[in-house]
């Protein structure tokens, strides 16, 4: 891509940001903290990542997290999203990806956690994501993310899970929840994705795709996630690394999603929120960097549109 005029629409406040993420975990007694506790190993996920990607990662107590994501570990070999807290494939993944971004991932004992991962593979190769039985793609994209990352995609029945991803592809080039749903920005992030990494993309009609992807991008250079729909900053990652997954981000206006990004951050107390001037949360922050370093801004690291990790982080558990 080439280099936009980032100076004319505003600089990424990456100190602020910083700052912001590293006092969130401080603040354990207020009511953001409270609602959740439930996610506390997604938004550790977010954080940290977002620090790595600014390139600030050595900014935490590395052994004080590792304790504590290991600590969420249930007995079955799954991880909870807290201590005490029920084994979930959503958190699983963001454990994995938490180790992996400190190159611990060796630390686990990859059969057990494999075995858990696999025994929630279903008949017609669906996941569910935990005991309980709910199925969704999402699901499909965490177990296939999270045994590629660990080197153990061969537990799974890998041709049954892209035949049931297929099954939920719709008319529009879009992909659903379950077969027959409607397309939505994040469930066609996680059924690219996992094609992706399965090395199936030639399921998918790009240039049908690419179309519903780039309509996405409203007047104020954000990206919703369905037609009719407010843009929010989270999509900036849903639909950009759908589209450089496919080959079709020259399909969008860049430049305004840049700008629109960088409207939403809070550049006196750091964070991002999804539109302008809303409250800032961690997931948001993470999405928001993360979209602006697809978009290549300056200072970053790459992201791996797949993965959800810096290029690096993905390099060095692939090409030891």
């Amino acid at each position: 891509m080439r280099l936009i005029k980032f100076y004319r629409m505003g600089q990424l406040a990456a100190e602020k940001h910083t700052k912001y993420i590293l006092q969130i975990e401080k603040k354990k007694d207020d009511i953001e903290s409270a609602l959740t506790e439930h996610l506390r190993i997604n938004g550790a996920y977010w954080g940290l990542t977002t620090l790595d990607i600014l390139g600030n990662l050595k900014a935490v107590e590395q052994e004080t997290v590792i304790s504590w994501v290991m600590s969420c570990q249930h007995e079955s070999g799954g991880f909870g999203g807290n201590i005490g807290h029920d084994p979930h494939l959503l958190y699983t993944l963001s454990a994995i990806q938490i180790l992996s971004l400190f190159n611990k991932t060796q630390i686990l004992n990859i059969p057990k956690v494999s075995t858990y991962i696999s025994a929630l593979q279903n008949k017609d190769g669906s996941f569910s994501g935990d005991k309980w039985g709910e199925i969704d793609t999402r699901f499909s994209y965490l177990a296939i993310c999270s045994l590629s990352l660990l080197n153990s995609l061969d537990k799974i029945n890998v041709e049954k899970a892209v035949e049931y991803i297929v099954s939920c592809k719709n008319l529009d080039g879009g992909f659903g929840c379950t077969p027959g749903a409607e397309s939505h920005s994040g469930q066609i992030f996680c059924c690219v994705g996992a094609l992706a990494i399965t090395g199936c993309l030639h399921y998918v009609d790009k240039d049908l795709l690419g179309w519903w992807l780039c309509e996405r991008q409203v007047k104020s250079g954000g990206l919703n996630g369905r037609p009719e729909k407010l843009p929010d900053v989270c999509y900036s990652w849903w639909v950009l690394s759908s589209l450089i997954m496919i080959d079709r981000v020259d399909w969008i206006d860049k430049e305004k999603l840049v700008k629109f990004i960088l409207e939403c951050q809070d550049i006196e107390n750091g964070g991002i929120s999804d539109r302008p001037d809303d409250a800032v949360d961690v997931f948001h922050t993470y999405f928001g960097v993360a979209g602006l370093s697809l978009l290549e801004y300056p200072g970053l690291k790459a992201v791996d549109p797949a993965y959800a990790l810096p290029v690096d982080v993905i390099n060095r558990l692939f090409l030891k």
